[in-house]
């Protein structure tokens, strides 16, 4: 259940939720920048190993007590960090390398109908008439600032290997979303920890495959930057955000939020890229916004 609006920051889903997507929006510029500087495989191995040592730091007090609840579940939690923290990634920062960013943020508004789907499909959740229309609501506002206010530019778009990798990430990280409500009874710091050690094992191999095929991280600022950032706030506090979020108020609710990564994204843009605001960036915002309201308002109509 959400807490009331007054309630401290970590316990406002909307908060946190509204956050998380920001700093994915920044995830996927920083994505962008790295393609000619970082290969994709070694920027998620090397983003979860600086991460992992982090979460280690913190986690470290509870690790202990918490070693047999990782144990009875260390397959799940492998699966969830493969998912979730290495193969969403991989699709992303190996998308932005063949596709353009409207590609990959139109295929990212697939997410929310993604998680309704599966939870209906794994949990048998009610969807709801008035969510059902929030999540168009929302997806059309994805779609006019994606598009730039012209909705005939679908019909134009190319399909390449790109956009059936993100297309594949997008359908791993909701099917993360929905599983993370059978998460463990674990202090956040052991399930970040757990999940950002799987990914980075499991990145291991791929990383090295760079190294063999001669594909080096450029030896400039860009790659340290472009590290620290993602590290601190795609890895760290939206992981952890997102988790809180889910926990709050559900996967189908939070999921709805993901379609705030575009308009974040074109506002980023115009922030660090010097791109100018236009109408359609207004009209989407709108969209977005109305479709989030709406599937709320639906939801807390019938827990009255």
């Amino acid at each position: 259940m959400s807490r009331r609006p007054g309630a401290r920051p970590f316990d406002n889903a909307y908060f946190l939720l509204t956050l998380t997507t920001l700093f994915w929006a920044g995830n996927a510029i920083a994505g962008r920048l790295a393609a000619d500087v970082i290969p994709p495989f070694t920027l998620t191995f090397v983003r979860w190993v600086l991460t992992v040592s982090i979460l280690f730091w913190l986690a470290r007090p509870v690790l202990r007590e918490s070693w047999p609840v990782i144990r009875q579940n260390r397959l799940f939690l492998f699966v969830l960090g493969i998912s979730g923290f290495a193969g969403f990634n991989f699709a992303l920062y190996g998308a932005l390398n063949y596709t353009t960013a409207i590609n990959v943020t139109i295929e990212q508004s697939a997410m929310p109908m993604v998680i309704i789907l599966l939870s209906f499909l794994v949990f048998r959740e009610r969807i709801l008439a008035a969510q059902a229309y929030g999540v168009a609501l929302s997806i059309l506002g994805v779609l006019i600032t994606a598009t730039r206010g012209d909705l005939t530019a679908l019909l134009r778009l190319d399909v390449n290997i790109g956009d059936a990798i993100m297309m594949a990430g997008v359908l791993l990280y909701s099917g993360y979303s929905v599983a993370l409500r059978r998460k463990p009874a674990l202090d956040w710091r052991v399930f970040m920890l757990a999940l950002g050690c799987s990914a980075a094992i499991f990145s291991l191999p791929f990383a090295v495959f760079d190294v063999m095929a001669g594909r080096l991280p450029e030896m400039s600022w860009k790659a340290p930057a472009i590290l620290a950032y993602i590290v601190i706030f795609p890895s760290l506090m939206s992981q952890i955000f997102f988790i809180r979020g889910v926990e709050l108020i559900g996967a189908n609710r939070a999921g709805l939020f993901i379609n705030l990564v575009p308009i974040f994204g074109a506002i980023l843009a115009i922030l660090i890229l010097g791109e100018r605001f236009e109408a359609y960036h207004a009209a989407g915002l709108a969209f977005v916004l109305a479709g989030i309201g709406l599937a709320e308002f639906a939801v807390r109509r019938r827990m009255r």
